[in-house]
């Protein structure tokens, strides 16, 4: 997928850059943003808006890869924005930037569709790092911020009304999601069940596949809505 290799890395071609769309209301950060990003050889900023209005039109027509987001913005925030890129223009992934850390805004933003979220203080090479991360397909969620995501989630969001599951999940998948929700990461899920972990992550393919799911950190919420998982500080029962 774009942006999953290394310029020249492979058989000499150049691989295609990361298409980048700018959301923030503030045009100082955008400008920082650009800079930042195309300082890097395989990172393209393709487009900036100041309001998430039009950035579900502005993603297809750009074929962007990824989007950062602001959270909060005067019209359409963040949110919003959010939810119509996932249903708009699916092959944009979203990364929520907040100055807030988690909080219920960042929660309603992961449902909506978002990949992963960065605070704005977040140092260069990681915010870097984040882009490159959601261009391959996987999701920003570190199995630590899932903790802290999970805790957060139980504290503010009611459950979401969920369709049906689009296939049944095998006794060992019901494992995988149940080590999600609880914040493994693939190598510790492959120690748990002792199985690979080309293995598991086969496993995450498949749980998207027939949940109907974007990434795993719609599997995670997804885990907590549906109770799979036991909820922090919650008692069974």
């Amino acid at each position: 997928m774009t942006g999953s290799a290394e310029p020249g890395e492979g058989d000499g071609r150049v691989a295609e850059r990361v298409r980048v769309l700018l959301v923030d209301d503030e045009e100082l950060v955008r400008v920082g943003l650009r800079m930042i990003l195309e300082a890097q050889p395989d990172i393209e900023v393709v487009g900036e808006l100041r309001d998430g209005g039009g950035a579900a039109e502005a993603a297809r027509e750009s074929r962007a890869d990824v989007v950062l987001m602001d959270i909060r913005m005067p019209g359409t925030d963040g949110v919003r924005a959010t939810a119509e890129i996932a249903r708009e223009a699916p092959g944009s992934r979203v990364i929520i930037l907040t100055t807030f850390d988690l909080d219920e805004h960042v929660i309603d933003s992961l449902r909506a569709g978002a990949s992963g979220f960065l605070v704005k203080d977040t140092p260069r090479a990681e915010l870097v790092a984040a882009v490159r991360v959601v261009a391959s397909g996987d999701a920003l969620l570190t199995p630590s911020a899932t903790r802290r995501l999970l805790a957060e989630f139980v504290r503010v969001a009611p459950p979401a009304a969920r369709a049906p599951v689009a296939g049944p999940l095998t006794a060992r998948e019901q494992e995988v999601l149940a080590a999600l929700a609880r914040g493994r990461s693939n190598a510790e899920i492959a120690a748990d069940l002792v199985v690979s972990e080309h293995t598991v992550k086969t496993h995450v393919g498949s749980i998207l596949t027939k949940l109907g799911l974007r990434d795993r950190v719609q599997a995670v919420i997804y885990a907590f809505e549906q109770g799979i998982a036991a909820v922090p500080g919650r008692r069974p029962g």
